[in-house]
């Protein structure tokens, strides 16, 4: 017959292996946060990944994690896209921003740049929703870390003062062999401090309260080329370079709006610079 003690230690030590399994299903789980992103943000829907539908440009090592620039290429024979989902895994509130594209975002070569603010070691992904209904992904892994409570690169009475300056600066791309001809280029710039509420005034110690841009609309001559919903992820002065068609009124427009509920606008000159 099996001793109480010889009893008592078997089940100790199925205690232990159990508690060890559940810690390493735990961790995995923390490691890797996709799954439930998926099925949070996308309904589990089948995500098909690096098949070239879109292209990620992203360092392997951020300079600055609160400012990692992140470049996103849509091929032609990707077809019409109608949104792309910018997410980052281990930040705080892994979608960065959704981008939904109009008839003035082309279906051509199509191009998409931005800053964020990577908190820890994360995998970053482009997800695109083409014409079809399909998901398409690519993915990228960045080393950065502190970028979501990194205080902002001026004080706050200085980025608050200056909030809401908007510019658009359009490209010439006459002379560029590799864009292409039926496009054209363009930027956003936008001055506000977008406070992610993890930042420490280092004078009060107490957190400053989140404001950020939250929503983004530009527009080629009344057609849409595309509306954002961004969160705290995008980096301090959002900056968007990205690429449109023409028509017959080339005026750019862009409206912003952020959490407190202002709102700020910029037109397009004339001609390119």
């Amino acid at each position: 017959m099996q001793s109480t003690t010889n009893v008592g230690g078997h089940l100790l030590r199925l205690a232990i292996a159990a508690a060890l399994a559940f810690c390493a299903s735990a961790v995995q789980a923390q490691d890797d946060p996709w799954p439930d992103i998926q099925r949070d943000v996308f309904d589990s829907r089948e995500v098909i990944e690096n098949d070239g539908a879109i292209v990620l440009e992203a360092p392997y090592r951020a300079e600055d994690a609160a400012v990692v620039p992140l470049t996103m290429h849509i091929p032609a024979s990707t077809g019409k896209v109608k949104n792309l989902t910018l997410v980052i895994d281990k930040n705080p509130a892994p979608v960065a921003a959704t981008f939904h594209f109009g008839e003035a975002a082309g279906a051509g070569d199509r191009s998409l740049a931005t800053r964020v603010r990577i908190d820890m070691y994360s995998n970053v992904r482009a997800v695109i929703e083409t014409a079809d209904g399909k998901l398409h992904m690519a993915t990228k892994y960045v080393k950065a870390s502190g970028g979501c409570s990194a205080p902002a690169g001026k004080d706050a009475e200085e980025a608050l003062a200056n909030m809401g300056k908007m510019k658009i600066k359009r490209f010439d791309t006459s002379g560029d062999q590799t864009a292409t001809p039926k496009s054209r280029e363009a930027q956003v710039m936008i001055r506000h401090p977008n406070f992610t509420g993890m930042q420490m005034d280092q004078m009060t110690r107490e957190y400053t309260p989140a404001l950020f841009v939250q929503e983004l609309e530009v527009k080629r001559g009344g057609d849409l080329v595309f509306r954002m919903d961004g969160g705290i992820s995008i980096s301090e002065n959002p900056n968007f370079r990205f690429t449109y068609v023409p028509g017959a009124d080339e005026t750019l427009d862009a409206t912003a709006k952020d959490t407190d509920g202002a709102v700020y606008t910029a037109t397009s000159a004339e001609k390119a610079s």
